[in-house]
C-alpha cells in the first residue's frame, strides 16, 4: 500500500513542484525542492527495504544446469585423412574422448592446413567450426564439410608442426 501512496504522491507532486521550479517565488521554489527530495528519498528507502525482503534476486528454475566437462582439453593430431566429399579426419582415441572438436581450415593452393583441438578453445580464431568426433573401434573421427574446388588434389597438413597427413 506503501509503493500505491509514493507512485501516486509522484503522479501528482512531482509535475506540480516541477512547474513551481519553473514559475513560482524563492519560498515556493524552495518548497518544491524539497517536496522532489522527500520523494525520491522515500523511493530509495522503499526500494532499499523492498530488496531486503525478497532474498536473492535469481531464480532457480531460469537457470539451464550445465553438465560438467567429461572430456579433457587436448589437440589431437590427425593419423590419416581423406579428401572426398569434405576431409575426414582420423586419430586414436582417448578414453576420455569429447563429443565434439573444433576445427580450423586454411587452404593455400594445394595445401589444407587442419587445427583440431577438444575442450574450451581460449582466445578468438575466424573460422572455427565445432563438429561431432565419432568414436569406433579405438579410433575417433571427424568429417568437415569442404566448400572447394572439387577436382583439385589437396594435401592435409598438421596446422601446429607443418607435418603432412597421411592419406588413408
Amino acid at each position: 500500500m506503501l509503493a500505491y501512496s509514493l507512485g501516486l504522491a509522484w503522479l501528482l507532486l512531482a509535475p506540480f513542484s516541477l512547474w513551481v521550479l519553473v514559475r513560482g517565488r524563492n519560498l515556493a521554489r524552495i518548497g518544491a525542492l524539497a517536496t522532489l527530495a522527500l520523494l525520491e528519498g522515500g523511493t530509495v528507502m522503499l526500494n532499499a527495504a523492498h530488496k531486503t525482503d525478497q532474498g536473492p534476486a535469481v531464480v532457480a528454475h531460469d537457470v539451464i544446469p550445465q553438465a560438467p566437462s567429461a572430456c579433457a582439453e587436448r589437440m589431437p593430431v590427425p593419423a590419416t585423412a581423406s579428401v572426398r566429399n569434405g576431409l575426414t579426419l582420423s586419430w586414436p582415441a582417448a578414453p576420455d574422448e569429447c563429443d565434439t572438436a573444433k576445427v580450423v581450415l586454411r587452404h593455400n593452393g594445394h595445401r589444407l592446413r587442419v587445427w583440431v583441438h577438444e575442450g574450451p578453445l581460449q582466445g578468438t580464431h575466424s573460422g572455427v567450426q565445432t563438429l561431432p568426433v565419432h568414436v569406433a573401434s579405438g579410433s575417433a573421427t571427424l568429417h568437415v564439410p569442404l566448400d572447394l574446388h572439387p577436382k583439385t588434389h589437396y594435401q592435409p597438413i598438421d596446422g601446429r608442426s607443418g607435418h603432412r597427413i597421411p592419406r588413408s
